[in-house]
């Protein structure tokens, strides 16, 4: 998905399978809701990323926006040409509602691969 993403939209993937320390690391810093190995980063393959617009500007939140729909149209695109069998899911929008005001956790470079419900 996201070699096909880096092809059109510059962006620079910062984690994909996290080890038990690295998990329980971010979890005690706040940057993630779970410790291990609860979360996606910590199976082996990688069922979750953390990807970013580049150059990063962490304060340019709607560059954040932008990317993740654009990630999501491709993640669309390869789901109905069967090259992908998951759902993707954002950590902008955990429910997949596309309503970003119901979230209470952000993580915007959060990307994730979940069965369909």
């Amino acid at each position: 998905m996201f070699l096909e993403t880096v092809q059109h939209f510059d962006c620079s993937v910062l984690s994909g399978h996290r080890s038990k320390e690295e998990q329980n690391r971010v979890f005690l810093e706040g940057k993630s809701l779970l410790q291990y190995p609860d979360s996606k980063h910590n199976s082996l393959p990688s069922l979750a990323v953390d990807v970013v617009p580049y150059p990063i500007d962490w304060k340019d939140k709607e560059r954040f926006y932008y990317f993740a729909g654009y990630v999501k149209r491709i993640a669309q695109e390869l789901r109905r040409q069967k090259v992908v069998g998951k759902e993707l899911r954002w950590g902008g929008d955990w429910d997949r509602d596309t309503s970003m005001n119901d979230q209470s956790f952000f993580d915007l470079p959060h990307f994730e691969l979940v069965d369909t419900e």
